[in-house]
C-alpha cells in the first residue's frame, strides 16, 4: 500500500498455558489453593502492542517497523528470534542493565483473561529512545501500554506528551493504546486525567478498552461496574449508553477519533467534528465527509472458534489502522476491526489466527453472522 508505520512502545514475551477445553464461570471454580490443575501444553508468542499490533499490521501488508525494548537474556533472545521470523528485529533496544518483559497469561475458557506481568526493561523506555529521524519519515505513529512503561507516565505524563508533540510537529499521523493497570500499583495511583490531558491533543485515533479507559477518566463510574459485575467481564453488565461519555470526553480532551474496545460485544467509535478531523484527513488521504462527527457501534462478529483472547485487542486496532491507511471509511475500517478481533481469538496467540482484509471483507459481504448482547 505504500504508507509506512512505525509501531512503538511495550513489548513482551507472552507465556499462556493451555487450560482444559471446558467453560467455568467464576475463576475460583478453577484456581483452588491446593489444587493440581491438569493442563496442557503451555503456548509461548511476543505479546505488547509492538508485537500483537506491529506484527499484525505487518502481515496485514503494511510497512512496519517496530521499536522496543528488551534486555539480554533467555526471554530477550526468544523475542528477538520470534521477530526475526518476520523480519522485524532490527528496532529492538537490547539493555544488558534490564531484563526482559514477560506475562504468564491465565486464559481459563469462559472467563476473561488475568495477566502476571513483569515490566521488564518497558519501564526504563523513555521518549528519547524513539529515533525521530526515522519516525519523520513514516505516515503513522502507534504507540501502545504506557501503563506499563514508567517513564511514560512520571511527572504527570509529560514526557509521553513531549514525545507525542515532537511526532505531530513532523506532521505524522499518531495512534495511542492504553493497557489495564493494578489500582494498587504506582502506575494505578497516577493522575492518568492530566496525563491523557496533556497527551490526546496529539493523538489522532485514541483506541482504548473500555475498562482501560473508564478506570483513567471517571473512576466512580468504573467501581460501581466493578461492583456490578463481581468478577465477572464488565461488559457483560454495562451498555452502550454508558460507553459514550467516555468518548465524548475523550474527543473534548482532543483526540480526533476515538474507538474504544468492548470486548465480546463489539467496538464503540465516535470521531471530531471538521476543523479537528480535517488535517487528519488530509495527512492520510481520507474522504472527510466519511469520518467526520461519526457515531456508532459496531457488533462482534461470530467467530469460527473461541480459545483465547489473547492479542484480540490490538489486532482488531492492527486491521483499523491499515485500513484507514488505506484510504477506506471509517465504517469499513471499523468492520475490518471488528473482523479481525473475530479471527484472532480461534487461536491461543495473537497472529496465528488472522486473515487478509480481503478476505474479511468478502466473508462480510456473503453476511457474515453478528453477536447480538443485550444493551448494545
Amino acid at each position: 500500500m505504500g504508507k509506512k508505520i512505525i509501531a512503538a512502545g511495550h513489548i513482551c514475551l507472552d507465556i499462556t498455558p493451555v487450560f482444559p477445553d471446558q467453560k467455568a464461570e467464576n475463576i475460583g471454580d478453577i484456581m483452588v489453593p491446593g489444587k493440581l490443575i491438569q493442563m496442557g501444553g503451555a503456548d509461548v508468542h511476543t505479546g505488547g502492542a509492538v508485537a500483537n499490533t506491529g506484527l499484525a499490521m505487518k502481515i496485514l501488508g503494511a510497512d512496519v517497523t517496530l521499536m522496543g525494548k528488551i534486555g539480554a537474556d533467555a526471554f530477550g533472545g526468544m523475542v528477538q528470534n520470534i521477530l526475526r521470523r518476520y523480519g522485524a528485529d532490527e528496532g529492538m533496544i537490547v539493555s544488558k542493565e534490564e531484563s526482559t518483559s514477560y506475562s504468564v497469561v491465565i486464559a481459563v475458557p469462559g472467563i476473561d483473561r488475568i495477566f502476571l506481568h513483569n515490566p521488564g526493561a518497558n519501564n526504563s523506555f523513555d521518549k528519547e529512545d524513539i529515533h525521530y529521524e526515522e519516525v519523520a519519515k513514516a505516515d503513522l505513529f502507534h504507540f501502545g501500554y504506557p501503563p506499563l512503561m514508567r517513564r511514560m507516565y512520571q511527572e504527570g505524563g509529560k514526557g509521553m506528551a513531549e514525545m507525542f508533540w515532537r511526532i505531530k510537529e513532523q506532521h505524522v499521523a499518531t495512534s495511542l493504546d492504553l493497557a489495564a493497570v493494578d489500582a494498587k500499583s504506582e502506575a494505578g495511583r497516577a493522575d492518568w486525567e492530566e496525563i491523557l490531558s496533556r497527551t490526546l491533543p496529539y493523538v489522532d485515533f485514541f483506541v482504548p478498552s473500555v475498562e482501560e479507559l473508564c478506570f483513567m477518566l471517571d473512576r466512580d463510574r468504573y467501581e460501581t461496574w466493578s461492583g456490578r459485575a463481581a468478577g465477572r467481564d464488565i461488559t457483560e453488565v454495562i451498555t452502550r449508553e454508558e460507553v459514550e461519555p467516555l468518548a465524548q470526553k475523550a474527543v473534548s480532551m482532543g483526540a480526533k477519533a476515538v474507538l474504544i474496545k468492548c470486548g465480546a460485544p463489539g467496538i464503540y467509535y465516535r470521531t471530531a467534528a471538521k476543523e479537528q478531523m480535517e488535517p487528519v484527513c488530509k495527512e492520510l488521504g481520507l474522504n472527510l465527509d466519511e469520518w467526520v462527527s461519526k457515531e456508532g457501534f459496531e457488533k462482534s462478529f461470530v467467530p469460527n472458534q473461541i480459545l483465547s483472547g489473547t492479542g484480540a485487542g490490538d489486532t482488531s486496532i492492527a486491521a483499523f489502522l491499515v485500513s484507514a491507511l488505506e484510504g477506506v471509511s471509517l465504517r469499513e475500517a471499523v468492520q475490518m476491526a471488528a473482523g479481525t478481533g473475530a479471527c484472532c481469538v480461534a487461536a491461543y496467540d495473537a497472529l496465528s489466527g488472522l486473515k487478509p482484509l480481503a478476505v474479511l471483507r468478502e466473508k462480510i459481504e456473503k453476511g457474515w453472522a453478528k453477536n447480538e448482547f443485550a444493551g448494545w
